[in-house]
C-alpha cells in the first residue's frame, strides 16, 4: 500500500476515533448504574459487565487516537508504524465493539445485508445504552471496512519479513 493510502487510512480512523470516544466518555461521564436500572430491569452484574466493556472500548480507541496523532505529525511519514497502529486498532478498537470480552452483544452478520443495525443483545439492554451502541455502529463499520486488510494481509508481510 502506498504512503498515501496509508495516510488517508490514519486520518480516517483518526476523525472516527474521535467522535466515537466523544460519545463514549459522554455516556460514561453523565450515566450511573442507578440511572441505567431506571430505564430495564437488569442485574447489577450486567451494569457493571456494560459499563466495563465501555470504559475498554474508550481506552482502547483512546490510545489508538494518539497513536494517530502522533504518526500524522511526524515528518517524514513513517507507513510501517502508521501500519502497525491500523492493525493494532483493528484487533483492539474495531474487534472489541463488535465482539465484546464479556459477550453482552454480538454482531448478527446477516443484519450487515438487510441495511439494519447489527449488533444484537444477549438481553434487552437499556434505551440509553442501545442508543449510544447504535450512534457508534456506523463509524466502527467504516473503520472495519477501511481496516479489513490489517486483519490478514498486514500480518501474513509482517511474518514474511522476518
Amino acid at each position: 500500500m502506498g504512503n498515501v493510502i496509508v495516510k488517508s487510512q490514519i486520518e480516517l480512523v483518526q476523525q472516527k476515533l474521535a467522535t466515537s470516544i466523544q460519545s463514549m466518555n459522554g455516556f460514561l461521564n453523565n450515566t450511573k448504574i442507578d440511572d441505567l436500572q431506571k430505564e430495564q430491569e437488569w442485574s447489577i452484574e450486567n451494569y457493571e459487565s456494560l459499563l466495563s466493556n465501555v470504559r475498554r472500548m474508550a481506552v482502547f480507541c483512546e490510545e489508538g487516537l494518539e497513536a494517530c496523532q502522533i504518526i500524522s505529525v511526524t515528518e517524514p511519514f513513517r507507513k510501517a508504524a502508521a501500519e502497525r497502529a491500523l492493525y493494532r486498532i483493528y484487533h483492539q478498537c474495531v474487534e472489541e465493539f463488535f465482539t465484546p470480552k464479556t459477550d453482552l452483544w454480538y454482531e448478527d452478520s446477516r443484519s450487515a445485508y438487510t441495511g439494519r443495525n447489527s449488533i444484537k443483545y444477549r438481553f434487552t439492554p437499556p434505551a440509553s445504552f442501545e442508543g449510544l451502541v447504535t450512534s457508534l455502529e456506523s463509524d466502527f463499520q467504516t473503520m472495519r471496512e477501511e481496516l479489513q486488510y490489517y486483519e490478514t494481509d498486514y500480518l501474513t508481510k509482517i511474518k514474511q519479513s522476518q
